[in-house]
């Protein structure tokens, strides 16, 4: 089974999935969207037609990936978009994957992207607006969604476990 685990920088993905990896959990598998680089916007225009075309390409070769990897559980962190990883998992036929949104204030995420994170460059209202549009796809999906805001990364990654519990292997 996949768990997918998305929502805008500063949500804290890659906190709690970084957390989760660590806890070490037999048969779960931890996976970053970005370890396999990402290319300019220029890049991704050239090769793919856009931007979203790119996403929408490593999303499909991201759910062929895990897929091949054979039983267990994986989770994979990034930013892509709910409705594209629906298009990858049902061309890939993987039944029970899940999709978990990680939310949180703007001024939460905010002040994480301009401390601990030190990049000040992504609090932006562009930023914002991505925040806002992925939380719109998860309320109109039905899709669970984890509230950061607040939390210790432990508990983030808790509840994430909880998700994981919850999920048949493949």
């Amino acid at each position: 089974m996949i768990l997918f685990v998305t929502g805008a920088s500063g949500a804290g993905k890659t906190a709690a999935v970084r957390v989760l990896e660590g806890r070490r959990m037999p048969g779960i598998r931890c996976r970053y969207f970005d370890s396999i680089g990402v290319p300019s916007t220029d890049e991704m225009t050239r090769e793919y037609g856009s931007p979203d075309e790119w996403q929408a390409a490593i999303t499909r070769e991201w759910v062929r990936r895990l897929r091949a990897e054979g039983p267990g559980r994986s989770v994979l962190d990034g930013q892509v978009r709910p409705t594209f990883i629906m298009n990858a998992l049902g061309t890939a036929e993987i039944p029970g994957a899940r999709i978990v949104l990680l939310d949180c204030a703007a001024e939460e995420r905010a002040r994480r992207l301009a401390g601990p994170r030190a990049q000040p460059e992504l609090v932006n209202a562009r930023m914002d607006a991505w925040a806002a549009y992925l939380r719109g796809q998860a309320d109109a999906l039905g899709l669970r969604v984890i509230d950061t805001t607040g939390r210790p990364v432990d508990a983030v990654a808790d509840a994430l476990a909880a998700e994981l519990g919850d999920m048949e292997p493949h």
